[in-house]
């Protein structure tokens, strides 16, 4: 193991934690190393035991050293074995004054769950176990939703759930994936667990670039997997002209002639732009998933996907040879979530707040001498010259985000790291600030 001390250049808490960091990424120092003790350190530098402490405190908040008491403080194993491999890039586990980590929704913006609760039935019955998955009510209620004309159309356990369901039906192993670059983590890892290959596509401020497209086209793809607003990590969301052209493009494509369209609009409600698919070109060929867990809870686990009859009866019939159905009890929840008047306009007031709270993060970063573009839904996209140095900066100070790596295809990346916007109530100011700095940190 190299000498921890020798490759500190700088002598504050901060230097102390970056030269461990380093280490750390090089990989100098392994998955369960143990460190040198607070002490031990302290005598080597020249430095008190208190700024060797504050560095630790730094790395423990960072996600990168864990304290095992008498023990001592080792390098952090990776975590959760249980978790997917991409899913360990986002368990953010420890403490911060500020997680601006994790992805969800502002639980003070959720609608409240009491008079939803109150008004549906009190027995969780059903008529039979072949009846049809979807309570008629709600069914109607989405068909009237969806952002275009729909065959047919069934509930699900949330997003993820429903592209699950949908790979599980359409693709042989070793097909190739057409998906946005950076993407959703666990869409990474569902390619994986289905032995399939992603084809990266960048993106620019409207969506996946178009000749990027094309080009991603000609490896032959079964699928497109994309998320058509409020793109998580990036906050980018389609707009209408690029849609179009994109569905164009693939309409026009000799080598994706029988590729599916799989879309992921996972904020709904809370994204402040407007609906789009590329349905309304292809109607044929797309199914688009709808979820409901930022605009109105991600413990409610409810979604749904629509598209061709033929595509959505294999996804019903394969998961009746499972779960069934979506708790109908849950289904009637969401029913009356989505009428009646008080929880709408709790979800609206939640869109705007989440817009406002893009764009006056980006103001203030921008104000600190940083950049950050405003983006649409709960998340933002910076670049940064070193993700992990950038990451223990903003730990000094309180502030936990998600790193970049977990998101990006490829072994070239691009150093980024996600900052969930919808979680920063006030003091945005101070975290614009922060962001700035931590931004050029090295």
């Amino acid at each position: 193991m190299k000498s921890v001390a020798l490759s500190i250049q700088e002598r504050s808490p901060h230097g102390i934690a970056t030269g461990i960091a380093r280490l750390i990424t090089t990989g100098d120092l392994a998955p369960g190393d143990r460190l040198p003790t607070v002490r031990e350190l302290a005598a080597e530098l020249g430095v008190s035991p208190a700024t060797v402490s504050h560095a630790w405190q730094t790395l423990s908040s960072a996600g990168l050293i864990t304290s095992r008491g008498r023990s001592g403080s080792f390098v952090r194993a990776e975590p959760r074995e249980w978790l997917p491999r991409r899913y360990r890039g986002l368990d953010g586990r420890q403490d911060a004054r500020l997680d601006l980590s994790r992805g969800t929704p502002d639980p003070d913006l959720l609608p409240s769950l009491g008079p939803a609760l109150a008004r549906v039935g009190a027995r969780a019955d059903t008529a039979s176990y072949q009846a049809k998955p979807d309570i008629p009510e709600l069914h109607d209620l989405l068909r009237e939703m969806w952002p275009a004309p729909v065959e047919s159309i069934t509930v699900l356990n949330g997003a993820l759930d429903a592209i699950d369901r949908a790979l599980a039906a359409l693709v042989r192993f070793g097909d190739r994936v057409v998906v946005e670059n950076p993407t959703f983590p666990p869409f990474i890892d569902l390619l994986d667990h289905y032995g399939l290959q992603p084809v990266g596509v960048e993106l620019d401020a409207e969506g996946m670039r178009p000749e990027a497209f094309a080009a991603a086209l000609g490896a032959t793809p079964a699928i497109v997997l994309l998320q058509p607003r409020a793109h998580n990590p990036t906050g980018i969301s389609m707009t209408p002209a690029r849609a179009e052209a994109l569905a164009g493009i693939l309409d026009r494509s000799r080598t994706a002639q029988d590729a599916i369209v799989i879309e992921d609009d996972h904020s709904g409600a809370i994204s402040s732009s407007p609906d789009v698919t590329l349905a309304t070109w292809l109607p044929d060929r797309v199914l688009h998933v709808r979820s409901f867990s930022k605009s109105h809870g991600p413990d409610l686990r409810i979604g749904a996907i629509g598209g061709p009859r033929p595509l959505v009866d294999r996804v019903v019939a394969r998961r009746l040879l499972g779960p069934g159905w979506t708790s109908r009890m849950m289904q009637a929840i969401l029913h009356e979530l989505l009428t009646h008047p008080e929880s709408t306009l709790q979800v609206e007031e939640a869109r705007w707040a989440y817009s406002g709270r893009q764009a006056a993060l980006a103001e203030a970063v921008r104000e600190a001498g940083g950049w950050l573009a405003g983006g649409d839904g709960i998340n933002a996209w910076m670049r940064v010259a070193d993700e992990r140095a950038a990451m223990v900066q903003l730990a000094a100070v309180g502030i936990r985000v998600a790193a970049g790596t977990p998101f990006q295809l490829g072994e070239t990346q691009e150093p980024h790291i996600r900052v969930t916007v919808g979680a920063l109530r006030d003091d945005v100011t101070t975290v614009g600030a922060a962001l700035a700095v931590a931004q050029n940190a090295s």
